[in-house]
């Protein structure tokens, strides 16, 4: 089963265009009996059937010489034209190119419904782990892949991808990027990267970026654009296999709750403007008190960006302050409901 790839595309769908060609030249038909032999219109279209067709019924009445050199044009120049359209049509068809168009038009309509998605750009090796721990967290998301072939290389038609360049804003927005939540820029390119983060944030100015970058000045460069975050993985790889050693605990704990096996281990956080009126500029044991679902309180960040980890339970949350709990999905998931979510 192949993908379920949706293509970028600029050109009027084929089908259509085709029949427009041949709606054209039965209009020329009709047009040419009504002026030149005087017919009414559905005399004209009658004729102009019969003449496409090639069926062979006599006209309604005897052609006069303009008629007839009109019509010999006519024959000439719908024949060949039917004769083209019924070939590609067939060909249309057998190659697979109808079904294709179908499901472009489908994934289309599945785009424009989309809100607060994720958009993955570029699905090399980054790309597929990301996607891969979407899904596991059940996170909506849209990839742009240029490359057809890496596309093709993943038999899986419940993923939704376009192929494109992420350069192109027109790309982008095909993406639903004024709609989506967050971007995930994992490009090869540190320039590519830097030139989509930027297109983005003219495109949403409120959307959460996150970009790759392989050299510590692109890393500035990616900030200065717009970038919310900056990865470089190969750092992030060095120090991940170097804390293995010094806590493999810790680090087995943390992939634990990031990757697909986690699944049911959710770490959330919650900011001052989610919290309902009445438990905003509380303490934080109220607010842990209020409906408690069993999730824990982890850490809190403040308005300054800092985080305290552990936090006393008499820490007052105050406007731009978050609280970053821990629990199973069904509590999270309950608390969200508490909070309007």
């Amino acid at each position: 089963m192949q993908p379920a790839v949706m293509l970028f595309t600029k050109k009027i769908p084929s089908l259509r265009l085709w029949l427009l060609i041949v709606l054209f030249v039965l209009l020329f038909g009709v047009a040419g009996y009504m002026l030149i032999e005087g017919y009414n219109f559905f005399d004209a279209l009658y004729m102009a059937v019969i003449t496409i067709t090639t069926i062979g019924y006599h006209e309604i009445r005897p052609l006069s010489d303009a008629g007839r050199l009109f019509n010999i044009v006519f024959i000439v120049t719908s024949f060949t034209t039917f004769t083209y359209v019924l070939a590609r049509l067939t060909q249309y068809v057998i190659s697979g190119e109808l079904t294709r168009d179908f499901t472009q038009k489908r994934l289309m309509q599945q785009l424009a419904k989309k809100r607060g998605h994720v958009i993955v750009c570029g699905f090399g090796r980054n790309g597929q782990q990301a996607a891969k721990t979407l899904r596991a967290h059940k996170i909506d998301f849209v990839i742009i892949e240029k490359n057809a072939d890496i596309l093709q290389q993943h038999n899986d038609p419940s993923l939704v991808y376009l192929t494109g360049d992420a350069t192109e804003d027109e790309v982008l927005i095909a993406a639903g990027i004024e709609r989506a939540n967050s971007l995930l820029v994992s490009l090869p390119e540190d320039a590519d990267n830097v030139f989509i983060v930027l297109s983005a944030r003219s495109l949403n100015p409120g959307l959460n970026i996150i970009s790759r970058a392989s050299t510590v000045s692109a890393t500035a460069k990616l900030y200065k654009a717009g970038a919310n975050h900056v990865v470089m993985p190969d750092l992030i790889g060095g120090t991940h296999m170097a804390t293995l050693v010094s806590k493999p605990d810790v680090i087995e704990f943390i992939d634990f709750l990031s990757g697909e096996d986690g699944e049911s281990i959710h770490i959330e956080a919650v900011g001052y403007h989610k919290l309902p009126p009445v438990m905003r500029d509380k303490t934080l044991k109220e607010i842990m008190d209020w409906k408690k679902t069993g999730v824990n309180c982890i850490g809190v960040k403040d308005e300054n960006g800092k985080f305290c980890i552990n936090p006393p339970d008499d820490i007052v949350i105050g406007k731009d302050m978050k609280v970053i709990v821990l629990g199973t999905k069904e509590q999270i998931a309950e608390m969200k409901r508490n909070v309007g979510e």
